[in-house]
């Protein structure tokens, strides 16, 4: 208990950072910190909700706390929502990482091991294409978001890829319901991505 807390208290630390960092040329201190106020309130609520009636949808609520959490700062704040999406993938991974990490050494599991390696690929795919994304003379629009949203594509496609071949992992749900659900995510992923590729600076 004491060991997720502690799990949980450094993830939400490098979560209030990365977000921070990410967003500090747009916006103020307070407004990025009100959002992010709003984004952990969604999460913890979430897991509260999980905990109580569905232990193994716990990364799906919080994501959807999470989500609400940011509709709601897009309409009480005026935030904008790529870049402030982005800006939750982009620091969020790393306390997800965080979180396999640790039942990988509690459980002695090599599937979440495996996950936080996983993990950490994405968070360097999402950097270098944070970097370079400019540079792709197939996405016109420029907009920031890209980076995020297609490491947000990849990671559920990675899922539902996993699920289907009935391999399962912590945070996966009933394999088949997996598949399908992170598919559908993944699916919405892009649609924003084709989106936001039209979307002319």
């Amino acid at each position: 208990m004491i060991a997720s807390l502690l799990t949980n208290l450094l993830g939400i630390l490098v979560f209030l950072f990365i977000f921070w960092k990410r967003l500090r040329e747009d916006y103020s201190p307070e407004i990025i910190f009100k959002t992010a106020f709003n984004i952990l309130v969604g999460v913890l609520i979430g897991f509260l909700v999980s905990f109580k009636f569905a232990p193994t949808w716990f990364l799906w609520i919080a994501f959807l706390g999470a989500t609400i959490g940011l509709i709601f700062g897009i309409f009480r704040l005026r935030i904008k929502f790529y870049e402030t999406f982005e800006a939750i993938i982009i620091s969020g991974f790393p306390w997800v990482s965080f979180v396999f990490l640790l039942d990988s050494v509690r459980d002695s599991s090599l599937s979440s091991f495996l996950a936080f390696i996983a993990i950490l690929i994405f968070v360097f795919i999402s950097y270098y294409l944070d970097s370079h994304y400019k540079n792709f003379t197939w996405y016109k629009s420029g907009k920031i978001g890209f980076a995020g949203i297609l490491t947000l594509s990849l990671f559920f496609i990675t899922r539902s890829i996993l699920a289907i071949f009935g391999i399962n992992m912590l945070s996966f749900v009933v394999l088949k319901v997996e598949a399908i659900i992170s598919a559908a995510a993944a699916f919405i992923c892009f649609v924003l991505l084709f989106n936001l590729g039209r979307i002319k600076e």
